[in-house]
């Protein structure tokens, strides 16, 4: 993701400087390659890139075509082979195949696009670029869309809370905490890329806009706050909302939902006791089995990065 944003910054900016780019990206494969779909990267007119395609040989193939067709101002798309009989040519051992898109971008133009994905990125919104490629006589669109962190809402500072905000940081996802304690939701407790906000719980949960980015963890300092924390969000549009607790204290939360009015399958999809049993006894082992409950969610219901072909106007590159 980091490297995604690092491309479409420089595509911005290079292009505006009057430096050509070429953006390379994997459309298609098939058997073992060292890349999937979606994968990018961007060779730049002083030939440096940024990101990968798959490294090694395929890498040089691919940045040695993306250097002349931003000479030429064109684009294209690159088939190659990897399997035995290619050794000699260079291309590689991998038994697959590749479909490799080069889009070179020269004019400030065309840059509407990208200047759009990438605001859309920064506001953590989903976000989608086009590869428009020349291909056998036609003008080919793609469609790359961008895997945006999702946002992890953590209600309660402490310990768990902490060691989870600290570890989800780490695993690209844009993280929020929310205590009342600001001697708990302190800057010193907490990786510098975690949002802290001090304030009541319960109503920054009500004002906070949730969507389906958002995942929702409650973990607050007692249980009272939690079933109030939990009702808060339990009908919000939230990707993932889930409860740290026993399975008793647990059972009693959603039944006092229940009785309150809060309809049955925004009850179940509560994910509590939460995270994987993986025998976890420390606050550290806790938040791994939180964190890999999450992954799981995020990767399950992660869109497809790539769509296409679609046919395109003869405006739509370069």
């Amino acid at each position: 993701m980091s490297d995604l944003i690092s491309i479409l910054e420089t595509i911005v900016a290079d292009v505006e400087s009057g430096r050509a780019v070429a953006l390379c990206v994997v459309l298609q494969k098939q058997g073992s390659v060292p890349q999937v779909p979606g994968a990018a990267m961007l060779v730049r007119s002083d030939s440096s890139s940024i990101g990968t395609v798959g490294g090694g040989v395929v890498e040089t193939e691919v940045r040695h075509d993306a250097l002349e067709l931003m000479e030429e101002g064109r684009s294209a798309l690159l088939e190659l082979s990897l399997d035995h009989d290619d050794i000699m040519g260079g291309v590689g051992t991998c038994g697959g195949r590749m479909s490799i898109g080069i889009m070179s971008i020269t004019s400030a133009a065309n840059l509407k696009p990208f200047a759009e994905a990438l605001e859309l990125i920064r506001r953590h919104k989903p976000a989608r670029v086009p590869i428009v490629v020349e291909h056998a006589g036609k003008l080919l669109e793609y469609r790359l869309h961008v895997d945006v962190p999702p946002t992890l809402v953590i209600a309660g500072a402490g310990h768990v809370g902490q060691a989870l905000a600290n570890l989800a940081a780490g695993l690209n996802f844009h993280v929020v905490v929310i205590d009342d304690r600001a001697e708990v939701a302190s800057r010193e407790r907490f990786d510098e890329r975690v949002e802290l906000v001090v304030d009541d719980i319960v109503d920054a949960l009500r004002q906070y806009p949730i969507d389906a980015g958002c995942y929702i963890v409650v973990a607050t300092r007692e249980h009272r706050q939690d079933r109030e924390a939990l009702e808060a969000v339990v009908q919000r549009p939230a990707g993932y909302v889930g409860m740290l607790g026993s399975r008793k204290k647990s059972k009693a939360i959603l039944n006092a939902l229940a009785e309150a009015g809060v309809p049955r399958e925004m009850i179940e999809r509560v994910h509590t006791p939460i995270g994987f049993s993986i025998g976890a006894v420390t606050v550290n082992e806790i938040a791994v089995s939180i964190a890999a409950e999450l992954i799981q969610v995020r990767r399950e219901h992660a869109p497809r990065l790539i769509e296409g072909p679609f046919e395109a106007s003869s405006t739509d590159v370069r």
